[in-house]
């Protein structure tokens, strides 16, 4: 198996959104990782005073393949050094411990984000960005600096990328678009009602659609062919959380290109030389 971490991360996000069997299951895991990635699920059952069969349901519900798949992330996890949870700021807070706490929390959500990648939902997510004629990025508030962000480095490797702040003027752009299309939907909620109506349009034209949104079932990725998912940063008193969420899709975007522009090397490095030097052009005194 390719990628090996991120059972606890997921764990963590989805044990107050599982059915009470479910979260009983999530909930004795998370106390006892160890001893529970050495169990049957009938012994894990057991232990949590449930069932295999709820087990089994946990399993799917965590979009693993079986228990194998999750008892695999979370020895991974167990392998790494554990990190601090997400910290928020007090008030008069030092200008020191500020530093300290974004910054843990910022490394921290990067880190979450790639332990719960799926490697073939990004496989899939290139391909189709890659081969498709046009590309639409589309967020609403903070996740728009996100889709902004995307629209400039994919047309600078000349692909026909746009985003839209405006939901009217998304609508409009999406009507008109088809197979061989990408519609990208980033909402970290997953729940933003503009996003899952624009994706949910995209898809009736039988276009591409892609969510970036925090790991489980929303509305949004329900409306996805394809689904990437950011750490589920923890909201704070200060939106410190926003904070880490943007990053988050940040580094989901940055992940996008830079596998983009591995699979298409040399067309990549001559657009981006071209943009560099009509750049400088248009710099020079006239």
């Amino acid at each position: 198996m390719s990628h090996i971490k991120g059972g606890l991360v997921i764990l963590k996000e989805m044990v107050n959104r599982l059915p009470p069997s479910e979260k009983k299951i999530a909930e004795y895991i998370l106390l006892n990782p160890e001893e529970s990635i050495l169990l049957t699920a009938l012994l894990l059952g057991e232990k949590s005073n449930t069932s295999s069969a709820a087990v089994i349901r946990l399993c799917k519900s965590l979009g693993f393949s079986g228990l194998q798949e999750l008892k695999i992330r979370i020895a991974g996890d167990l392998q790494v050094e554990s990190v601090n949870e997400y910290r928020d700021i007090e008030p008069n807070d030092g200008f020191n411990n500020i530093i300290q706490k974004v910054t843990s929390n910022t490394i921290q959500t990067l880190k979450e984000t790639a332990d719960i990648m799926n490697i073939k939902a990004l496989e899939k997510a290139v391909s189709a960005l890659s081969t498709a004629n046009s590309i639409i990025f589309f967020g609403v508030g903070a996740s728009n600096i996100a889709a902004k962000d995307a629209e400039q480095k994919f047309s600078r490797i000349n692909k026909n990328a746009f985003s839209f702040s405006d939901v009217h003027m998304a609508a409009t752009s999406v009507a008109n678009k088809g197979e061989g299309d990408v519609v990208v939907g980033i909402s970290f909620s997953g729940n933003t009602e503009e996003v899952a109506k624009l994706i949910k349009l995209a898809k009736s034209k039988q276009t591409t659609t892609i969510s970036i949104t925090k790991y489980g079932n929303t509305a949004v990725s329900n409306y996805s062919d394809i689904r990437l998912y950011t750490s589920a940063a923890k909201e704070a008193t200060i939106r410190s959380g926003a904070t880490s969420s943007r990053i988050a899709q940040l580094h989901i975007i940055d992940i996008l290109f830079m596998s983009l522009a591995s699979v298409e090397y040399e067309k990549t490095v001559k657009h981006l030389d071209e943009t560099r030097a009509a750049i400088s052009l248009i710099k020079e005194d006239f």
